[in-house]
This record gives C-alpha cells, structure tokens and sequence, in this order.
C-alpha cells in the first residue's frame, strides 16, 4: 500500500527526466498509443455512448498508461513511477463510502453506476469562481447552502483583502485563504444549515503556505469537510501540493484530487483525453493520496465543459470509472455563456446530464468560463442539481437524444457566447432570490427541457 513517505521516496530517486520530455516525449506518444492500441474512437452522433466494451477499454487503457509514464514531479525532476499491483491495491482500497458535515448535514457519498437511480452527490457554488468583496462571498455561499439538494460546498475565491488584489504565496494570500473559511462557515451559520461540508479546501489558498494556515480550527475549517488540491496536467506533481498532502493527511481529514487534462492539449483529441481522465482517477489515489476525485477536463479552445466532444469525454470516462471501480468521483462542468441566459441553463445540463447518467456524482458550476469576477449567481448550481436528480435512473440512449436536442440550442453559438449579467444584476441579494427577469428566463428554460423530456422541479 503507497503511503505518502513512498511517494516522496519515489520523486527523490525515480528516473530523472526533463519536464519537457516527460510531457512530449513520453506522456504524448504513449496516449496516442494506448488509443490506436484499443481502437478507441470518438463518434459525434453519439455524446453519451452506450458502448459497455468501450467503457471498459478505455479504462484498461487508462491503467496501462499510468503504469507506463508514471507521474512526474517538477520539483525533483523526477518520474513517481508504480507497479500494476500498487495501482489495483489502489483501487481496491479506495473507499467506497465517505461521511462529510455534522449534525442534520452530515452525510454519504457513495459511488454510482451507469444509470444509476441513486442521486448524484451535489457538491454546489462556484467552482472556485472569483468574487471581488466579501458582500459577494456572502451573497453566494448564503444562496448555495439555502438550495435544498446541497450536499456540499464550493466556494468562491477572494481576489481582494483591504482593497489590495491578492499577490499567490504573500501574506495578502494567507489573509484572503484565513477570511474564505470565516466567511464560508458564517454565511452557512447565517441560514441555518451549520453543519454543510465546505469541500473544495477553500478556493483562495493556491499555495501551501495559506492552505495549511487557513485549515487552522479557528477559522471554522473541520475535520468533516474535504481537502481538495489540484493536481497539475498531465499527471504531474511539486513539493508544494505534496505539502497540502502531508497537512491534509495529518488533520484527518478527506484529500479530493481535482484535474483537469485539456481536449487539445497533450492528451490530444477526446479520445486520448478520456484515457488521460481516467488515468488521473488511479495516480489520484496514489500520488495524492486522494480519497475521492473531481475531473474537470475542459475544452483548449471553448475552455468548457458543454462542446459535443467534451460531452462524450464525460460520459465516456465516467462510464470506465463507474463500471470498472467503486471511486468516489464528482464531475465539474464550466459554462461559455454567463449568468441570465437561457445558454448558460442548457450547457450545464447537458454537462450534468452526461456525467450523472455514466454513474458520476457532481460539481457545479464554472460560469461563462470561470474568468470573471461576480459573474456567477447560485441559480446556475441550483439548476444543475435538480437536473442531476432529474435524469438519476435514465437510460444513456434517452439521455443521448436529450443531449443533442440541447446541443441544437446552443452549439452554434460556442464561439461568441452571451456573458450575460453579474451577480447583483440578477440576484437579489436581499430577497436571496433572481431577480424577475431571470426568473422568467428560468421558467422558459424550463418548459423548453420538458418539451424534451425532462422535468426538473417545478418554481416555487
């Protein structure tokens, strides 16, 4: 069993090899390879394919390349490389139940299959979306935790502390990463739901140094919330997120490996993009000793979750993961089109729908990619999470017609996509409710799904 000790014993003495050579001369290759090798092909008019024996090639092929390449650690220059047997230990001792909160909110993640009738875990918020003040911080976590499907949260990022933007690894970051538990603990405390998990490790502390400061107990951080640490594409790892690692493991607590391989980049196309995912699943487990797993893969050009393509690498990938493994693993999707229009609701339930119906739980939601300040509102995670409960149970073939029916509403306009409005355009912060006109964008949204099929819960 891989311990944190022999993962660093492994990037001090594994072979050495450049970062450059690890990624194009290495990493590249062996992907195409494993992808020529199983006959694995993308097929357009199929974005949630139904293919059991391409589901389990691509988790096979996922395997084998983890065992190939490795991981690499850019800080030793070093491959952390494991044996078949040390990936399959892995994966067996993987848990296959996690209890998260306290009290009335405590709850359990368990794993889903393909076509699971159980309701996909909603972990809801931001995705790590920046906010610009506290006010927004607040306005946010307030309106995820009071969406009654909420099982976890993902909170915002602070980009500014006393008027000053925050500087990565300076005191100004460790100040924002302490006031994101405060604030993320108070807005919960605010309306009544104190025990909700906070589970993405508090989205302003990238370095080590405020990540470990702000899990203090002081600032609010529990041992029944998650540690999420991001891992870096491809397969890749530093002496900084190792020290997440070590801190994470000591305080007891949950580690959720998050990732995010790009379609494009050095998995190249959405096949070897669906097996870099779920070789990432297995390094996960060992290099950073995750006990469950958050993919994230977007699109290089659309920097997306909803593009055809990227709807079939969800589905694909979760498929192997959910069919040939009990791993805990939450899908996050991201938006092109901002919030208070109609794109932004139709993306995200295609996203959501691909990765609940191949046996995923969720994350949602990067709005309009993720880029802007305030431009998030909690409408778009409360609409994922009641879809996600909506298509629990369906087939992949109906849930394959739903996707291209959606896919028709949005995907000629992937290239120029509506930014929509900011969060106080259409959130009313005081009434902790959309404002009208939203509202009536949501009750088109969601009398134009039921015509296809899908009926979410009805406004209240």
């Amino acid at each position: 069993m891989v311990q944190i000790l022999d993962v660093m014993e492994k990037a001090l003495n594994g072979k050495p090899m450049s970062e450059t050579d690890y990624q194009l001369r290495l990493f590249a290759p062996k992907i195409q390879e494993k992808v020529r090798e199983y006959r694995i092909k993308y097929d357009p008019e199929h974005p949630i394919p139904e293919d059991n024996a391409l589901a389990d090639d691509l988790f096979q092929a996922g395997l084998e390349l983890l065992v190939d390449v490795g991981a690499f650690c850019t800080s030793s220059g070093r491959v952390i490389s494991f044996t078949e047997s040390e990936v399959m230990e892995a994966v067996k001792r993987a848990p296959s139940k996690l209890y998260f909160g306290e009290g009335r909110d405590r709850k359990a993640m368990v794993p889903r299959k393909v076509e699971d009738k159980t309701p996909p875990w909603c972990l809801l918020g931001a995705g790590g979306g920046a906010c610009s003040s506290d006010r927004s911080f607040l306005t946010l976590v307030e309106g995820y935790a009071e969406i009654p499907e909420t099982n976890g949260i993902t909170t915002p990022a602070i980009t500014r502390v006393g008027g000053m933007r925050v500087r990565p690894a300076s005191p100004l970051e460790v100040l924002a990463a302490m006031r994101n538990a405060v604030l993320a603990r108070e807005a919960c405390n605010r309306v009544g739901r104190q025990g909700i998990p906070i589970m993405n490790s508090l989205a302003t502390a990238e370095s080590d140094i405020a990540f470990a400061a702000a899990l203090h107990p002081k600032f609010g951080m529990r041992q029944s919330d998650a540690y999420m640490i991001c891992c870096m594409d491809p397969m890749k790892v530093d002496f900084a997120r190792l020290n997440k690692v070590a801190v994470a493991l000591s305080l007891g607590g949950h580690i959720g490996m998050c990732f995010g391989p790009l379609l494009g980049g050095y998995s190249g196309g959405p096949e070897g993009t669906a097996v870099s995912n779920v070789a990432h699943h297995m390094m996960g487990l060992l290099a950073y000793q995750s006990s469950w797993l958050l993919p994230f893969t977007i699109h290089l050009k659309y920097v997306a979750s909803s593009p055809r393509d990227m709807l079939w690498v969800i589905s694909s990938m979760g498929q192997a993961i959910s069919r040939n493994t009990h791993i805990l693993s939450l899908n996050l999707n991201y938006t092109t089109a901002g919030p208070c229009t109609p794109m932004c609701l139709y993306e995200t339930t295609a996203a959501v729908t691909a990765a609940v119906t191949a046996g995923l739980s969720i994350e949602s939601v990067g709005v309009a990619t993720n880029k802007h300040e305030d431009r998030t509102t909690p409408v778009e995670p409360r609409i994922s999470a009641e879809v996600g409960h909506a298509v629990a149970g369906m087939k992949r073939k109906d849930a394959n017609e739903l996707v291209k029916k959606l896919l028709a509403k949005y995907e000629s306009k992937l290239d120029a996509p509506p930014l929509g409005k900011s969060l106080y355009e259409c959130w009313d912060a005081d009434a902790r409710k959309p404002t009208k006109e939203y509202r009536g964008i949501i009750k088109r949204y969601k009398k134009e799904v039921a015509g296809m099929g899908l009926r979410v819960k009805e406004e209240e």
